[in-house]
């Protein structure tokens, strides 16, 4: 592969709650270089030491972003050596109208306003609905896109993409280099997270999805998996590498 892959943490939650230092060896043992953490503000320590000790590096990370109190999440994020801080979540309910996706892009554009005096970028990661709902006919993902300061990114999530009834590739195409990271999954596109696969054993579209952003870091993730997580991980990273060689 001729670009990095990343993982993100969350896919191996129970395994960092019991070893953090362990799951990075683990996951550096497979061969990812790469990781997106989050909850990191609380065990900043450990993964500073953790990280290079692993030969890993975190280029983003996810924190809650919008209403919080800012100042100890940039500076745990430039300890760690993060770029990107992507809020990965804000409430469904704010996505229905103009005013409200518009009035959650301005909000964005203070947070990275703030950023800028730690030298980080602000981004942020779609769910299902940001696509489910539609504004005057458009999803209301690309009617944020659109109005969102030039310097916040966006971590598209394709499998959350897909699942909310749009076309994954189609949609990076449109929003173009705003998109900075992917989120790679894989499984039968439903809202059931047990049901997500090893990336490409599944039904989404892979190689189009990484051709239609060769500028975005690819990051796997699993939000749930029946069997070994770190088997899928692997598969996950064999099946990146073969794509991108």
């Amino acid at each position: 592969m001729t670009t990095p892959i990343s993982v993100q943490l969350y896919t191996v939650r129970g395994a960092i709650a019991a070893d953090l230092p362990g799951t990075l060896q683990r996951l550096a043992d497979i061969g990812y270089t790469q990781v997106e953490p989050w909850g990191f503000v609380e065990r900043v320590d450990e993964y500073a030491e953790a990280l290079p000790a692993a030969g890993l590096v975190a280029p983003s990370a996810h924190a809650k972003l919008v209403g919080q109190d800012l100042e100890p999440i940039f500076e745990a994020a430039v300890r760690l050596g993060v770029g990107t801080v992507i809020d990965p979540h804000i409430d469904e309910t704010r996505w229905i109208t103009r005013e409200d996706v518009e009035a959650v892009a301005a909000e964005l554009g203070r947070v990275a306003e703030a950023a800028k005096a730690h030298g980080l970028t602000v981004g942020y990661h779609n769910h299902a609905f940001e696509l489910e709902n539609l504004i005057d006919g458009t999803p209301a993902l690309e009617v944020f896109a659109a109005a969102l300061p030039a310097d916040v990114v966006l971590e598209v999530d394709t499998y959350w993409v897909e699942v909310g009834g749009v076309d994954a590739a189609e949609l990076l195409a449109r929003l173009g280099d705003r998109v900075q990271f992917l989120h790679v999954k894989d499984g039968p596109k439903t809202k059931d997270d047990t049901e997500q696969v090893a990336v490409g054993r599944g039904d989404m579209p892979v190689r189009d999805i990484l051709r239609a952003a060769p500028q975005a870091l690819a990051v796997v993730e699993l939000d749930d998996h029946v069997g070994d997580v770190f088997t899928a991980l692997e598969q996950s990273f064999a099946f990146l590498e073969g794509v991108r060689a």
